[in-house]
This record gives structure tokens, C-alpha cells and sequence, in this order.
């Protein structure tokens, strides 16, 4: 019998409840979204062919983009997505093991993250609508929590296939769903003087917060046409589905059990992944030669089996090895997963915009994932440090007061 206890009453999960497992690969995971980000800080991804071509790293440039198709995209996103999934299982787990209600705690949660993603949008870097989505999808978990495994994994699948016959429909009939998102766009770029020939340029040469602000405004819109486009929302609350029932199972909570399913998960996520991804970044660099329709089957067929097997061989390696630095490292900044990812936009505008050192534009791909990759180890050596005199992330140590509503402690 649930007892009625008051929210404020209840506390965020003690360090020492903690998974490292989880921590780890949210760590890895934001290693993957700081590649995946910073073209786009860097103003890299804003550059016309003619400009990247002059580049002085032109030539490695392309195989870095390549390789960034084949390795990086979608797949990190994809472990976030299945992380949250798994967050939200062991919220309703730990609520009913105290006999209270978890949802309350939950969609407290959600609108705050709600909140904290939509500031990052308008604000920061409108490159991001992915917290903003992630608090309003989470908000339907819920509603599946009494359905059966089968049910579940069902509609994951549903989900996850969903944009392939959406856009075949979009592409017979001729739909266009974006088009007043773009519409909006256009108009916000008109009243700013944005035009095609100092968009890739507005960021760096932005002398003040009010320049950065106008574009974010029509960038805003852009990441909402691309959303529409790529049909995020499904996926995303199919890779939560997924996340739920991984959790509900508690695969992992004992991987030494499920050692055999993380082993055909590795094989058959790099067979079948690592192929089609190779053809996924070829389709990418090639404008999709075979369609919208193919290149979304490819991507489906790529990047979920290849972020599968990434997060199954992970866990394989940290039962071969629970005491190597390494899970340390990737650990620190995992709990401090929001703090870092809203910091790496932080890092994004000072290093590349005209109000911080204003070297976008003119940095190509090579320069900018090296950066990406220094930023990374920062954050790993801050969170390490931060961990080590504070129980929270500055971000995360919000969240929580706001979600239980009441003063947290925040010094060990």
C-alpha cells in the first residue's frame, strides 16, 4: 500500500545508488554529441563548398566528414535517448520500493527540463531542440508503464520504422511539413538583414549579445524544419521505449547475466551497422542519390544497430575490466551529463563567436574536432574536480531543488 508522502520529503538518488555502467556511457555519450555539435559552432557546417574547398585541411576535412557520417551521426543521440529511457525506469523503481508516487517527481522533472531546454534554445545555441523534446516526449512515458514487454518493444519498433512510410507518403503525395517553419525562418532572417551571403559569417563578425540573439531566433526555426524533416520525434520516443524496457528488465544492473546478449548485440549491431553505416555516409556526402525515402531506410538500418553495439561493448569491457581509470573519467562528466552538454554550447559561442574569440568561419573540420576533442577532456578533468568538494553538477544540483522543491545540499 503506497503511504502519502510529501514531495519535498523524497531526495534525488545517493551517489552511492549510483550505476557507474550508466554514468560511463552517458560520459561517452557526450564525448560522441561534442563532435557531432561543434561543425556547427564552429560555423564549419555553415560554410559554402567554395569557402570549405580553400581551406588549407580541405583534403583530410573529407574524411574526417565522412567518417564523422559513418561513426558519429545519429549514434550518440541514440545513446542518450536509451539512457533517459532507462533513467525514467529506475525513477518509477526507486519511487515504489519507498512507496510513494514517482510521476509527480517525474513531470516535475520534465517541466523543469522543459524550462532549462528551452532557455538553451532561445538563448545559447539554437542548434539544440533536444532537451526541450526530450522533457516533452518523457512526459507520455507514463502511459507505458502497465503495458507488457511485448507491447513495448512493439511500439519501440513501430516508432523506430515510422519515418521510413512518412516520408515515402510526403515524397508520392508531395507534402511539404516543414514549410511553416521554413516560412518563419525566412521572415525572421528578412527583418534581420540575415542573407545567403553573410549567413555563414552573422556568428563571427556578431559584436554583441544582440546579433547572436537575432540569429538563434531564426535558427530556433531551422532545427524545428529539421526536426519536422528527420522525424526526430519518433525516433526519439521509440529509442525511450526502448530505454524503459532495458531498465524495466534491469539489464544493467547485472551485465554479468546478460553477458551472452551484450556479446550478440556487439556481433550483429557491427555486421549489420558497420556496412550500411559505410553506405549511409556515402548516401550523406552525396546529397542522397537515392532519395529521401532510401537514405532514411539506410539510416535506420545503420545507425540504431551501430549505437546498440556501442553501448553493448562498452558494457562488455567494463566486465573485463571494473577497476580500469577509464570508467572514472567517462563517469565524472556522465553525472554531470547537463551541466556539460549546455557547457559545451557555452564553449561553442566563446570560442568561435564575434562576442568571444571569433575564430569560426575560418577554422576547418580537422581544427574543429581536434578542439571538440580538448573541450571534451576539460570538461572531464572539471567535472573529476567539481565531483570531488560538491554531491552535484551546478546544473543538475537546479534541477534537483526545483524538482523536490526544497533546499539541497550541495557540499560534501
Amino acid at each position: 500500500m503506497n503511504k502519502e508522502i510529501d514531495i519535498k520529503d523524497m531526495a534525488p538518488v545517493k551517489a552511492s545508488e549510483r550505476h557507474v555502467i550508466l554514468d560511463a556511457l552517458r560520459g561517452f555519450a557526450l564525448l560522441g554529441i561534442c563532435f557531432a555539435n561543434f561543425p556547427e559552432f564552429s560555423l564549419y557546417t555553415f560554410q559554402k563548398p567554395e569557402t570549405t574547398e580553400a581551406m588549407p585541411t580541405a583534403e583530410i576535412d573529407k574524411v574526417i566528414r565522412f567518417l564523422q557520417y559513418l561513426f558519429v551521426d545519429g549514434k550518440f543521440y541514440t545513446i542518450f535517448s536509451l539512457l533517459f529511457g532507462i533513467g525514467f525506469s529506475i525513477i518509477i523503481s526507486n519511487a515504489a520500493k519507498k512507496g510513494t508516487d514517482g510521476f509527480r517527481i517525474f513531470y516535475r522533472r520534465m517541466i523543469v527540463l522543459a524550462a532549462i531546454g528551452f532557455l538553451h534554445l532561445m538563448f545559447i545555441w539554437s542548434g539544440d531542440i533536444l532537451l526541450l523534446l526530450y522533457a516533452l516526449l518523457g512526459m507520455l512515458l507514463p502511459l507505458f508503464r502497465h503495458v507488457s514487454d511485448r507491447v513495448l518493444l512493439g511500439t519501440s519498433a513501430v516508432l523506430l520504422l515510422l519515418p521510413i512510410l512518412i516520408d515515402w507518403l510526403a515524397g508520392t503525395f508531395g507534402v511539404y511539413r516543414s514549410a511553416p517553419a521554413v516560412r518563419m525562418q525566412q521572415h525572421y532572417c528578412n527583418l534581420y538583414g540575415i542573407t545567403e551571403y553573410n549567413f555563414g559569417i552573422w556568428l563571427r563578425d556578431a559584436e554583441n549579445y544582440g546579433g547572436v540573439f537575432q540569429f538563434l531566433v531564426q535558427g530556433a526555426w531551422v532545427r524545428l524544419q529539421e526536426f519536422i524533416d528527420g522525424n526526430r520525434y519518433f525516433k526519439v520516443l521509440g529509442l525511450f521505449l526502448l530505454g524503459f524496457y532495458i531498465g524495466r528488465k534491469q539489464i544493467y544492473a547485472d551485465l554479468e547475466a546478460n553477458r551472452v546478449l551484450l556479446k550478440k548485440t556487439v556481433t550483429y549491431g557491427f555486421l549489420l551497422g558497420l556496412p550500411l553505416s559505410v553506405l549511409y555516409a556515402w548516401s550523406a556526402v552525396n546529397g542522397h542519390p537515392f532519395g529521401t525515402t532510401a537514405h532514411t531506410a539506410i539510416y535506420t538500418a545503420s545507425v540504431y544497430p551501430l549505437g546498440f553495439a556501442y553501448v553493448s561493448a562498452i558494457c562488455l569491457l567494463y566486465l573485463h575490466g571494473r577497476e580500469w581509470r577509464l570508467w572514472r573519467c567517462l563517469a565524472a562528466p556522465g553525472r554531470m551529463a547537463l551541466t556539460n552538454y549546455v557547457g559545451q554550447s557555452v564553449w561553442g559561442m566563446v570560442l568561435f563567436y564575434g562576442i568571444g574569440f571569433g575564430l569560426g568561419a575560418g577554422i576547418g573540420l580537422t581544427g574543429t574536432e581536434s578542439i571538440a576533442f580538448y573541450v571534451f577532456l576539460v570538461q572531464v578533468a572539471f567535472s573529476a574536480l567539481w565531483l570531488s568538494y560538491f554531491r552535484f553538477g551546478p546544473l543538475e544540483w537546479g534541477w534537483r531543488m526545483l524538482t523536490y522543491g526544497k533546499w539541497l545540499k550541495i557540499r560534501k
